[in-house]
Protein backbone atom coordinates (compact mmCIF):
# COMPACT_ATOMS: atom_id res chain seq x y z
CA UNK A 1 0.00 0.00 0.00
CA UNK A 2 0.98 3.10 -0.26
CA UNK A 3 2.65 5.03 2.57
CA UNK A 4 0.91 7.59 4.93
CA UNK A 5 2.58 10.91 5.02
CA UNK A 6 3.25 12.29 8.70
CA UNK A 7 1.26 16.05 8.37
CA UNK A 8 4.15 17.94 8.25
CA UNK A 9 5.32 16.51 5.35
CA UNK A 10 2.05 17.01 3.34
CA UNK A 11 2.20 20.36 4.56
CA UNK A 12 5.63 20.30 3.18
CA UNK A 13 4.32 19.15 -0.18
CA UNK A 14 1.99 22.12 -0.61
CA UNK A 15 4.41 24.47 -0.01
CA UNK A 16 6.43 22.77 -3.39
CA UNK A 17 3.01 23.28 -4.94
CA UNK A 18 2.68 26.46 -4.17
CA UNK A 19 6.20 27.27 -5.90
CA UNK A 20 5.25 25.41 -8.91
CA UNK A 21 2.47 27.51 -8.86
CA UNK A 22 4.18 30.59 -8.85
CA UNK A 23 7.14 30.12 -11.19
CA UNK A 24 5.68 27.29 -13.75
CA UNK A 25 4.46 29.78 -16.53
CA UNK A 26 0.78 29.87 -17.50
CA UNK A 27 -0.06 27.07 -19.43
CA UNK A 28 3.11 24.71 -18.45
CA UNK A 29 2.50 21.57 -19.67
CA UNK A 30 5.75 19.78 -19.01
CA UNK A 31 9.18 20.23 -20.75
CA UNK A 32 8.39 17.69 -22.87
CA UNK A 33 6.48 20.28 -24.89
CA UNK A 34 9.67 22.60 -26.02
CA UNK A 35 12.20 22.52 -28.43
CA UNK A 36 15.61 21.24 -27.38
CA UNK A 37 17.01 24.89 -27.47
CA UNK A 38 14.22 26.10 -25.44
CA UNK A 39 14.54 23.28 -23.21
CA UNK A 40 18.05 23.25 -22.40
CA UNK A 41 17.52 27.16 -21.87
CA UNK A 42 14.48 26.49 -19.51
CA UNK A 43 16.53 23.87 -17.58
CA UNK A 44 19.13 26.41 -17.14
CA UNK A 45 16.96 29.03 -15.42
CA UNK A 46 14.71 26.26 -13.46
CA UNK A 47 17.67 25.31 -11.90
CA UNK A 48 18.42 28.30 -10.70
CA UNK A 49 14.83 28.67 -9.30
CA UNK A 50 15.62 25.71 -7.56
CA UNK A 51 18.89 26.67 -5.90
CA UNK A 52 17.27 29.96 -4.88
CA UNK A 53 14.40 28.06 -2.91
CA UNK A 54 16.43 24.96 -1.34
CA UNK A 55 14.97 22.56 -3.83
CA UNK A 56 18.72 21.85 -5.85
CA UNK A 57 20.59 19.62 -3.28
CA UNK A 58 17.79 18.70 -0.66
CA UNK A 59 19.93 15.87 1.37
CA UNK A 60 22.56 18.24 1.44
CA UNK A 61 22.94 19.93 5.21
CA UNK A 62 23.20 24.11 5.19
CA UNK A 63 26.69 23.90 6.42
CA UNK A 64 27.16 22.35 2.70
CA UNK A 65 24.42 25.26 0.92
CA UNK A 66 21.47 22.63 1.28
CA UNK A 67 18.38 22.98 2.75
CA UNK A 68 19.31 19.70 4.77
CA UNK A 69 15.32 18.27 4.04
CA UNK A 70 14.69 14.70 5.70
CA UNK A 71 14.62 11.76 3.59
CA UNK A 72 10.78 12.08 3.48
CA UNK A 73 10.84 15.25 1.84
CA UNK A 74 13.07 14.72 -0.52
CA UNK A 75 10.80 11.41 -1.58
CA UNK A 76 8.11 14.33 -1.98
CA UNK A 77 9.71 16.97 -3.47
CA UNK A 78 11.11 14.53 -6.32
CA UNK A 79 7.14 13.53 -6.92
CA UNK A 80 6.03 16.99 -7.12
CA UNK A 81 8.58 18.06 -9.34
CA UNK A 82 7.75 14.81 -11.64
CA UNK A 83 3.97 15.37 -11.44
CA UNK A 84 4.55 18.96 -12.66
CA UNK A 85 6.69 17.81 -15.60
CA UNK A 86 10.14 19.49 -14.84
CA UNK A 87 13.67 19.07 -14.06
CA UNK A 88 15.16 18.25 -10.69
CA UNK A 89 18.25 20.05 -12.49
CA UNK A 90 20.46 20.26 -15.46
CA UNK A 91 21.45 17.21 -17.28
CA UNK A 92 24.62 17.05 -15.64
CA UNK A 93 23.71 17.23 -11.93
CA UNK A 94 22.73 13.70 -11.82
CA UNK A 95 26.81 13.71 -12.39
CA UNK A 96 27.28 17.08 -10.01
CA UNK A 97 24.87 16.58 -7.49
CA UNK A 98 23.34 12.75 -7.37
CA UNK A 99 26.75 11.19 -7.29
CA UNK A 100 29.84 13.10 -6.83
CA UNK A 101 28.08 15.34 -4.48
CA UNK A 102 26.64 13.07 -2.39
CA UNK A 103 30.07 10.96 -2.63
CA UNK A 104 31.79 13.76 -1.60
CA UNK A 105 29.80 14.35 1.54
CA UNK A 106 30.02 10.84 2.57
CA UNK A 107 33.57 9.78 1.82
CA UNK A 108 35.60 13.27 1.65
CA UNK A 109 37.62 15.41 3.85
CA UNK A 110 35.97 18.37 5.96
CA UNK A 111 38.25 20.54 3.24
CA UNK A 112 36.80 18.66 -0.12
CA UNK A 113 33.06 19.51 1.30
CA UNK A 114 33.90 23.10 1.78
CA UNK A 115 35.86 23.75 -1.32
CA UNK A 116 33.58 21.41 -4.08
CA UNK A 117 30.07 21.51 -2.72
CA UNK A 118 29.66 25.45 -2.77
CA UNK A 119 30.99 25.18 -6.16
CA UNK A 120 28.95 22.55 -7.50
CA UNK A 121 25.68 24.36 -6.45
CA UNK A 122 26.27 27.54 -7.74
CA UNK A 123 27.03 25.78 -11.24
CA UNK A 124 30.79 26.67 -11.49
CA UNK A 125 32.04 23.22 -10.96
CA UNK A 126 30.27 21.28 -13.95
CA UNK A 127 31.01 17.09 -13.20
CA UNK A 128 30.80 14.16 -15.70
CA UNK A 129 31.90 10.75 -14.62
CA UNK A 130 35.16 9.19 -16.20
CA UNK A 131 34.68 5.16 -14.83
CA UNK A 132 34.12 3.08 -18.17
CA UNK A 133 37.54 2.43 -20.22
CA UNK A 134 37.43 0.61 -24.02
CA UNK A 135 38.40 -2.85 -22.74
CA UNK A 136 36.72 -2.17 -19.16
CA UNK A 137 33.36 -1.41 -19.06
CA UNK A 138 31.49 -4.54 -17.05
CA UNK A 139 34.68 -5.23 -15.93
CA UNK A 140 35.38 -2.03 -14.36
CA UNK A 141 37.99 -3.31 -12.38
CA UNK A 142 40.33 -4.14 -15.47
CA UNK A 143 40.59 -0.42 -15.82
CA UNK A 144 44.21 0.67 -17.19
CA UNK A 145 43.85 4.73 -17.16
CA UNK A 146 46.69 5.34 -14.25
CA UNK A 147 47.74 8.11 -12.23
CA UNK A 148 51.22 8.71 -11.17
CA UNK A 149 52.51 10.91 -8.26
CA UNK A 150 54.74 13.64 -9.04
CA UNK A 151 55.29 15.90 -6.17
CA UNK A 152 52.15 17.07 -5.09
CA UNK A 153 50.38 15.89 -8.20
CA UNK A 154 49.31 13.33 -9.69
CA UNK A 155 49.47 12.70 -13.23
CA UNK A 156 47.27 10.94 -15.49
CA UNK A 157 47.76 9.10 -18.74
CA UNK A 158 44.88 6.98 -20.39
CA UNK A 159 41.66 7.22 -21.88
CA UNK A 160 37.68 7.28 -20.62
CA UNK A 161 34.96 6.05 -23.08
CA UNK A 162 30.75 6.65 -23.01
CA UNK A 163 31.17 9.80 -20.68
CA UNK A 164 27.66 11.20 -20.73
CA UNK A 165 27.70 15.36 -21.25
CA UNK A 166 31.59 15.24 -20.61
CA UNK A 167 31.65 17.93 -23.37
CA UNK A 168 29.22 20.33 -20.75
CA UNK A 169 31.83 19.74 -17.96
CA UNK A 170 34.75 21.52 -16.38
CA UNK A 171 35.64 18.58 -14.06
CA UNK A 172 35.55 14.74 -14.09
CA UNK A 173 35.25 12.50 -11.40
CA UNK A 174 37.46 9.18 -12.59
CA UNK A 175 39.09 5.64 -11.55
CA UNK A 176 42.53 5.67 -11.94
CA UNK A 177 44.73 3.01 -11.20
CA UNK A 178 47.37 4.07 -8.64
CA UNK A 179 48.98 1.11 -7.37
CA UNK A 180 49.85 -1.60 -10.93
CA UNK A 181 51.51 -4.51 -8.26
CA UNK A 182 48.10 -4.44 -6.12
CA UNK A 183 45.12 -6.82 -6.84
CA UNK A 184 42.77 -5.41 -9.63
CA UNK A 185 40.24 -4.00 -6.74
CA UNK A 186 42.42 -2.96 -4.08
CA UNK A 187 45.17 -0.85 -6.49
CA UNK A 188 42.29 2.32 -7.89
CA UNK A 189 41.80 5.67 -6.64
CA UNK A 190 38.76 7.83 -6.89
CA UNK A 191 40.49 11.05 -8.13
CA UNK A 192 38.68 14.83 -9.16
CA UNK A 193 40.66 16.30 -12.01
CA UNK A 194 39.51 19.32 -13.96
CA UNK A 195 38.89 18.94 -17.49
CA UNK A 196 40.21 22.72 -18.73
CA UNK A 197 43.85 21.50 -18.54
CA UNK A 198 46.30 20.62 -21.62
CA UNK A 199 46.53 16.88 -21.67
CA UNK A 200 43.10 16.57 -22.06
CA UNK A 201 40.99 15.99 -24.93
CA UNK A 202 37.13 15.22 -25.31
CA UNK A 203 35.39 13.92 -28.49
CA UNK A 204 31.74 13.47 -28.61
CA UNK A 205 30.11 10.50 -30.03
CA UNK A 206 27.40 10.19 -32.35
CA UNK A 207 24.63 7.61 -31.46
CA UNK A 208 22.27 5.85 -33.45
CA UNK A 209 19.74 8.36 -32.54
CA UNK A 210 21.40 11.32 -33.19
CA UNK A 211 22.41 13.01 -30.17
CA UNK A 212 26.62 13.19 -29.38
CA UNK A 213 25.96 13.48 -25.73
CA UNK A 214 28.37 10.37 -24.86
CA UNK A 215 31.69 11.41 -25.01
CA UNK A 216 35.42 10.09 -24.82
CA UNK A 217 38.11 11.43 -23.12
CA UNK A 218 41.47 10.83 -22.98
CA UNK A 219 44.01 12.24 -20.73
CA UNK A 220 48.29 12.55 -21.66
CA UNK A 221 50.07 13.92 -18.42
CA UNK A 222 46.69 15.63 -17.23
CA UNK A 223 47.73 16.95 -13.73
CA UNK A 224 45.31 17.25 -10.64
CA UNK A 225 46.29 18.03 -6.90
CA UNK A 226 47.49 15.62 -4.35
CA UNK A 227 44.47 16.00 -2.02
CA UNK A 228 41.93 15.64 -4.90
CA UNK A 229 41.71 12.05 -3.76
CA UNK A 230 38.37 10.93 -2.26
CA UNK A 231 38.61 8.52 0.55
CA UNK A 232 41.95 6.48 0.57
CA UNK A 233 44.89 6.20 -2.12
CA UNK A 234 44.38 2.45 -3.61
CA UNK A 235 41.00 2.67 -1.59
CA UNK A 236 39.39 3.86 -4.58
CA UNK A 237 36.92 0.30 -5.72
CA UNK A 238 34.84 1.06 -2.18
CA UNK A 239 34.41 5.02 -3.03
CA UNK A 240 33.17 3.93 -6.55
CA UNK A 241 30.56 1.31 -5.00
CA UNK A 242 29.19 4.15 -2.98
CA UNK A 243 28.94 6.21 -6.07
CA UNK A 244 27.11 3.14 -8.18
CA UNK A 245 24.85 2.80 -5.39
CA UNK A 246 23.80 5.88 -5.43
CA UNK A 247 23.43 5.95 -9.33
CA UNK A 248 21.62 3.17 -8.95
CA UNK A 249 19.32 2.96 -5.73
CA UNK A 250 17.96 6.79 -5.38
CA UNK A 251 16.23 6.11 -9.46
CA UNK A 252 13.90 3.68 -7.06
CA UNK A 253 12.03 6.68 -5.68
CA UNK A 254 11.13 8.51 -8.10
CA UNK A 255 11.38 5.88 -11.59
CA UNK A 256 7.96 3.97 -11.04
CA UNK A 257 6.16 7.62 -11.70
CA UNK A 258 7.98 8.80 -14.39
CA UNK A 259 7.49 5.13 -15.81
CA UNK A 260 3.46 5.11 -14.62
CA UNK A 261 3.16 8.64 -16.74
CA UNK A 262 5.21 6.68 -19.64
CA UNK A 263 2.54 3.46 -19.87
CA UNK A 264 -0.16 5.73 -19.80
CA UNK A 265 0.97 7.47 -22.63
CA UNK A 266 1.71 4.05 -24.55
CA UNK A 267 -2.10 2.98 -23.91
CA UNK A 268 -3.61 6.65 -25.04
CA UNK A 269 -1.01 5.55 -28.24
CA UNK A 270 -3.31 2.37 -28.57
CA UNK A 271 -6.38 3.77 -28.14
CA UNK A 272 -6.01 6.25 -31.00
CA UNK A 273 -4.80 3.52 -32.97
CA UNK A 274 -7.91 1.79 -32.45
CA UNK A 275 -5.78 -1.42 -31.13
CA UNK A 276 -7.00 -1.43 -27.86
CA UNK A 277 -9.93 -4.27 -28.48
CA UNK A 278 -6.80 -6.46 -30.15
CA UNK A 279 -6.49 -9.38 -27.38
CA UNK A 280 -2.62 -9.35 -27.86
CA UNK A 281 -2.22 -5.73 -27.71
CA UNK A 282 -4.46 -6.04 -24.81
CA UNK A 283 -1.64 -8.77 -23.17
CA UNK A 284 1.44 -6.78 -23.38
CA UNK A 285 -0.32 -3.70 -22.13
CA UNK A 286 -1.62 -5.95 -19.07
CA UNK A 287 1.65 -7.28 -18.45
CA UNK A 288 3.43 -3.65 -18.41
CA UNK A 289 0.86 -2.63 -15.94
CA UNK A 290 1.79 -5.46 -13.47
CA UNK A 291 5.44 -4.24 -14.03
CA UNK A 292 5.24 -0.69 -12.99
CA UNK A 293 3.34 -2.16 -9.95
CA UNK A 294 6.04 -3.75 -9.26
CA UNK A 295 8.24 -1.40 -9.88
CA UNK A 296 6.14 0.59 -7.52
CA UNK A 297 6.71 -1.60 -4.33
CA UNK A 298 10.66 -2.17 -5.18
CA UNK A 299 10.63 1.96 -4.64
CA UNK A 300 8.52 1.85 -1.60
CA UNK A 301 10.79 -0.83 -0.21
CA UNK A 302 13.62 1.65 -0.99
CA UNK A 303 11.43 4.52 0.31
CA UNK A 304 11.95 2.51 3.57
CA UNK A 305 15.39 2.16 3.23
CA UNK A 306 15.48 6.00 2.89
CA UNK A 307 13.74 6.65 5.86
CA UNK A 308 16.02 4.60 8.04
CA UNK A 309 18.73 6.79 6.53
CA UNK A 310 20.13 4.13 4.71
CA UNK A 311 22.77 4.79 1.94
CA UNK A 312 21.91 2.59 -1.36
CA UNK A 313 23.67 -0.52 -1.43
CA UNK A 314 24.35 -3.55 -3.31
CA UNK A 315 20.04 -4.29 -3.61
CA UNK A 316 19.77 -1.12 -5.70
CA UNK A 317 20.73 -3.95 -8.50
CA UNK A 318 17.66 -5.74 -8.16
CA UNK A 319 15.91 -2.08 -9.22
CA UNK A 320 18.20 -1.04 -11.94
CA UNK A 321 17.90 -5.05 -13.87
CA UNK A 322 13.91 -4.39 -13.05
CA UNK A 323 13.82 -1.19 -14.87
CA UNK A 324 15.86 -1.18 -17.86
CA UNK A 325 14.52 -4.47 -19.21
CA UNK A 326 10.76 -3.17 -18.60
CA UNK A 327 11.86 -0.15 -20.66
CA UNK A 328 13.49 -2.27 -23.43
CA UNK A 329 9.98 -4.27 -23.40
CA UNK A 330 7.82 -0.84 -23.06
CA UNK A 331 9.72 1.07 -26.23
CA UNK A 332 9.63 -2.07 -28.37
CA UNK A 333 5.74 -2.48 -27.45
CA UNK A 334 5.39 1.36 -28.84
CA UNK A 335 7.43 0.52 -32.15
CA UNK A 336 5.46 -2.44 -32.53
CA UNK A 337 2.07 -0.83 -31.99
CA UNK A 338 3.48 2.37 -34.61
CA UNK A 339 3.89 -0.68 -37.23
CA UNK A 340 4.97 1.01 -40.37
CA UNK A 341 4.95 4.22 -38.74
CA UNK A 342 7.96 3.75 -37.04
CA UNK A 343 10.25 3.23 -40.38
CA UNK A 344 9.56 7.09 -41.11
CA UNK A 345 8.38 8.71 -37.97
CA UNK A 346 7.27 11.93 -37.68
CA UNK A 347 6.96 14.80 -35.01
CA UNK A 348 9.33 16.02 -32.65
CA UNK A 349 12.18 13.74 -31.26
CA UNK A 350 12.94 13.58 -27.66
CA UNK A 351 15.53 16.55 -25.97
CA UNK A 352 17.70 14.13 -24.06
CA UNK A 353 19.08 10.47 -23.99
CA UNK A 354 16.90 9.93 -21.04
CA UNK A 355 15.46 6.70 -19.67
CA UNK A 356 11.31 8.12 -21.21
CA UNK A 357 10.68 11.36 -23.26
CA UNK A 358 9.95 14.58 -20.83
CA UNK A 359 6.85 15.09 -19.33
CA UNK A 360 4.32 16.94 -21.97
CA UNK A 361 5.97 15.52 -24.83
CA UNK A 362 3.87 14.65 -27.95
CA UNK A 363 2.50 11.52 -28.32
CA UNK A 364 3.76 11.06 -31.73
CA UNK A 365 5.98 8.13 -33.22
CA UNK A 366 9.05 10.49 -33.38
CA UNK A 367 9.01 10.51 -29.46
CA UNK A 368 8.58 6.57 -29.42
CA UNK A 369 10.90 5.80 -31.98
CA UNK A 370 13.80 8.05 -30.39
CA UNK A 371 12.69 6.23 -26.83
CA UNK A 372 13.24 2.68 -28.39
CA UNK A 373 16.87 3.59 -29.36
CA UNK A 374 17.68 4.91 -26.13
CA UNK A 375 15.91 2.37 -23.95
CA UNK A 376 18.48 -0.32 -25.46
CA UNK A 377 20.97 1.40 -23.80
CA UNK A 378 19.41 1.13 -20.40
CA UNK A 379 20.53 -2.67 -19.77
CA UNK A 380 24.47 -1.30 -20.62
CA UNK A 381 24.96 1.99 -18.75
CA UNK A 382 25.23 2.41 -14.82
CA UNK A 383 26.18 -1.18 -14.84
CA UNK A 384 24.76 -3.92 -17.62
CA UNK A 385 21.83 -6.79 -16.70
CA UNK A 386 24.92 -9.24 -16.57
CA UNK A 387 26.82 -7.32 -14.27
CA UNK A 388 23.70 -6.39 -12.13
CA UNK A 389 22.71 -10.02 -12.06
CA UNK A 390 25.99 -10.90 -10.61
CA UNK A 391 25.89 -8.20 -7.98
CA UNK A 392 22.84 -9.64 -6.76
CA UNK A 393 23.65 -13.50 -7.05
CA UNK A 394 27.16 -12.85 -5.52
CA UNK A 395 26.53 -10.35 -2.89
CA UNK A 396 22.91 -9.88 -2.40
CA UNK A 397 22.00 -13.41 -2.37
CA UNK A 398 25.70 -14.70 -1.29
CA UNK A 399 26.03 -17.05 -4.07
CA UNK A 400 29.12 -18.40 -5.55
CA UNK A 401 30.82 -16.94 -8.65
CA UNK A 402 30.29 -18.42 -12.21
CA UNK A 403 32.71 -20.71 -12.94
CA UNK A 404 36.09 -19.18 -14.04
CA UNK A 405 35.17 -15.81 -12.56
CA UNK A 406 37.61 -16.47 -9.34
CA UNK A 407 38.19 -13.81 -6.59
CA UNK A 408 39.94 -10.65 -7.71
Amino acid sequence: MDPTYPAHVEAFRQRVRRFLEERLPPGWQGIGRLGPDEAREFAARWRAELAAHGFLAPSWLKEYGGPGLSEIEQVVLFQELQAAGVPTGTQNDAFSIGMVGNTILRHGTEAQKRHFLPRILSGEDVWCQGFSEPEAGSDLAGLRCSAVLDGDEWVINGQKIWTSCAHLANWIFLLARTNPSAPRHRGISFLLVPLDQPGVEVRRIRMMNGDEDFCEVFFADARCPRENVVGEVDGGWAVAMTLLGYERGESAVVYPAMFRAELDRLVELARSLGLTDDPVVRQRLASLHARVEVMRFLGLRSLTSFLRGEPPGPEAAIFKLYWSEYHRDAAATAVDLLGPAATAPWGKWPNTSTPTDDPGAPNLPASWVGTFYTSRAGTIYAGTSEIQRNIIGEIVLGLPKEPGRGAA
